[in-house]
């Protein structure tokens, strides 16, 4: 099968690579139909370590190893293992970032990305075994039965329906999103901001909507991007930054602050701005991966601020997306203004490294 290889800074590469096949009884093989490149995975693309926000130091001694990436894609089941019932060969199947069990106390509260047997794309897997990335023609997807999202879509059906796109970011950005609105606690009749105009950001201007929000402040410096924003529910775009964004704020809701932000980045300036907007009492729900985050604890006690959020339960808000989607109540796809095939994956991550795309789609 064809497969993107991630090498080091800079270097993606497209490659052949052995089919996967079922290895436990708990696995399934994933046929690709559509897969993507994240926000997060520039993180590495760009040398920069995904914990620290830190540039990455090679050691000589240890040379990187090449590997598989990748983690948003659905597809077509191939073959089940054993202890699979929860979907059949050919139904069509979302596969969450994080894959989870279903059966511990994490997982029975909805926790699904808490899962105490957790396990990502790049493995290892429960059994200690690598998991492919998911920028692939195959996957062999472990803890199959509580982690896929059955669709119970054909593949015909999913393109006559024309939901590619839209089925796509179920695997993680529109989750994500709407995981920053309800960590926020959105209600009815809320002023929100949400910082952060990629997808994620763009997905959480849905999420907010959803929610009841009745002024949502899309704070955006990319004219395609604001225009995006104002299609999926954004009522102001606010292109400043640090203190003058949150003067252009007031200068909006006539002195005030906005009840809840949402911050889709996870970076410190990033983090310092949405905690920055919101009213004292009020709400910040995160979702950006922390980069070199630190928060002001003492800040956050004076002002009796809420902060929740993390790594976004994406097969848990699935059930509650997935027919809002089907019945195009919402339509998170058009967050993908770029496809290309995936031999042609070194551009892809060009193209969002240099802005040139807010999400790119591969088409294996």
């Amino acid at each position: 099968m064809l497969a993107a290889m991630f090498y080091g800074p800079g270097d993606v590469r497209s490659e052949k690579r052995p089919q996967p096949k079922v290895l436990t009884p708990d696995d399934a093989v994933i046929r690709v139909l559509a897969c993507c490149v994240c926000g997060s995975d520039l993180w590495g693309y760009r040398g920069i370590d995904g914990d620290t926000g830190e540039p990455i130091e090679p050691d000589p001694n240890k040379p990187q190893k090449p590997r598989l990436t990748g983690h948003e894609a659905f597809g077509v089941v191939e073959a089940v293992g054993d202890n699979v019932t929860s979907a059949k060969v050919g139904e069509v199947v979302i596969l969450p970032f994080s894959l989870n069990c279903g059966k511990c106390q994490e997982c029975q509260h909805g926790a699904t990305a808490s899962c105490q047997n957790v396990t990502f794309f790049g493995g290892p897997d429960q059994d200690g075994l690598p998991i492919d990335g998911c920028q692939g023609q195959f996957i062999r997807f472990p803890m199959a039965q509580a982690s896929m999202f059955n669709t119970s879509l054909t593949e015909q059906e999913v393109k006559d329906k024309n939901l590619t796109k839209h089925l796509l970011t179920l695997a993680d950005v529109m989750c994500t999103g709407y995981h920053a609105a309800k960590a926020a606690q959105i209600q009815p009749g809320d002023t929100v901001a949400v910082v952060g105009d990629g997808a994620v950001g763009l997905c959480a201007v849905i999420g907010a909507k959803l929610l009841g929000a009745k002024r949502i402040i899309a704070m955006s410096r990319h004219a395609e991007r604001a225009a995006l924003a104002k299609e999926f529910g954004a009522t102001d775009i606010v292109p400043e930054r640090g203190e003058a964004a949150k003067a252009a704020i007031q200068k909006l809701l006539n002195g005030d602050l906005v009840d809840a932000a949402l911050e889709c980045v996870g970076t410190k300036e990033s983090m310092n701005q949405a905690i920055s907007i919101v009213r004292g009492g009020g709400r910040v729900g995160y979702v950006g991966v922390p980069h070199g985050v630190e928060l002001d604890i003492h800040q956050l006690f004076a002002q009796n601020l809420n902060l929740a959020g993390g790594m976004a339960h994406a097969r848990h808000w699935m059930e509650e997306l997935f027919p809002k989607v089907l019945s195009g109540e919402i339509q998170p796809g058009k967050v993908f203004d770029l496809t290309l095939p995936l031999h042609d994956v070194a551009n892809a991550y060009e193209a969002m490294d240099e802005r040139k795309a807010t999400k790119v789609l591969l088409k294996p």
